[in-house]
């Protein structure tokens, strides 16, 4: 197939996806496009999947499928604990995570912190209607911006999900130190009993689970009494996504589909388009590829031995 010609005055957004991989996007019109103290920013609309979170050339989120990525990182992990209360949230700057975990009739408390201000101002102000749905507003958050990492360090506050929604360990980028041991280790001592922890872990598709997901899922394993891996795809992200849940006490994998819908509708007070118990099940049954990678991966990421990625 030809490649669509590039009529003139027309602007892509080209990605890479991995080495040797680039997944183009025709866009429509660019909101805004700035450098913050911490990384470049770009929103956009798109043809394909309409308005997009860009951070440091990589899509963070897309209008067209957003659901799908925040469905998989946070209602699992909501769903699997016996009664969540308390929230805090690494990162999520859009605010579709908070959406997700203050749709629980449970929960009376969410700590998002998010280090950079000024994305989340940006994200506010041009991914509203689409991402956070009035999270921002809901008294039952609490919105800080400084280093979350710093942040569990500091608090005596415990917490009983803990949901890691930050950008990939991108060498120059503010995030890789919430990849490693010392900071999962961190984490178990903020969490109350039967606390669960979840985090975004890169990219499973087969030429790409090395290189993220295998040695975080090793990582949060070594720390975890129970570790858990499951993926969902994600269109704007041209391949299949990974998320690893450590929990001190439930596991999710031992959820029955009619458990996770029962329980989805008693908690849940939001209609969900893509997690349901017949998806739950289908999200941890990974293929054999994957199964063999996280078998193999031996490294254990830490604050002397990180891990980046392209």
């Amino acid at each position: 197939m030809e490649k669509p010609p590039v009529k003139a005055g027309e602007r892509w957004h080209y990605e890479i996806v991995s080495p040797g991989v680039t997944q183009g996007e025709r866009i429509v019109r660019v909101h805004h496009d700035s450098q913050t103290p911490y990384q470049h920013v770009m929103i956009q609309d798109t043809e394909a999947f309409g308005r997009t979170l860009v951070l440091d050339d990589k899509t963070q989120s897309s209008e067209a499928d957003e659901f799908i990525f925040h469905e998989a990182l946070v209602q699992p992990s909501m769903i699997v604990h016996p009664k969540p209360k308390s929230v805090f949230i690494a990162g999520g700057g859009e605010g579709a995570t908070a959406r997700e975990a203050l749709s629980h009739r449970s929960v009376e408390r969410v700590v998002m912190v998010d280090l950079d201000q000024e994305v989340v101002e940006l994200c506010k102000k041009y991914l509203g209607k689409t991402h956070h749905r009035g999270a921002f507003d809901d008294p039952r958050l609490e919105l800080r911006h400084e280093d979350a990492l710093k942040y569990l360090e500091n608090t005596k506050e415990r917490f009983d999900v803990v949901i890691v929604d930050i950008p990939d360990p991108l060498e120059a980028g503010p995030a890789y130190l919430l990849f490693t041991q010392e900071f999962y280790k961190l984490v178990t001592s903020r969490l109350n009993p039967n606390g669960i922890m979840v985090a975004q872990s890169g990219p499973t598709g087969p030429i790409y689970q090395s290189d993220c997901f295998a040695p975080v899922a090793k990582t949060i394993a070594s720390v975890f009494p129970v570790s858990a891996q499951c993926e969902a795809y994600i269109p704007a992200f041209s391949t299949t996504w990974g998320f690893v849940i450590g929990s001190t006490g439930p596991d999710p994998r031992k959820l029955t589909p009619a458990t996770v819908n029962s329980r989805i509708a008693s908690r849940v007070t939001e209609p969900l388009r893509y997690y349901d118990g017949t998806t739950h099940r289908g999200m941890f049954n990974l293929p054999k590829y994957l199964r063999k990678a996280l078998a193999d991966e031996k490294r254990i990421i830490t604050n002397a031995n990180p891990i980046f990625i392209v």
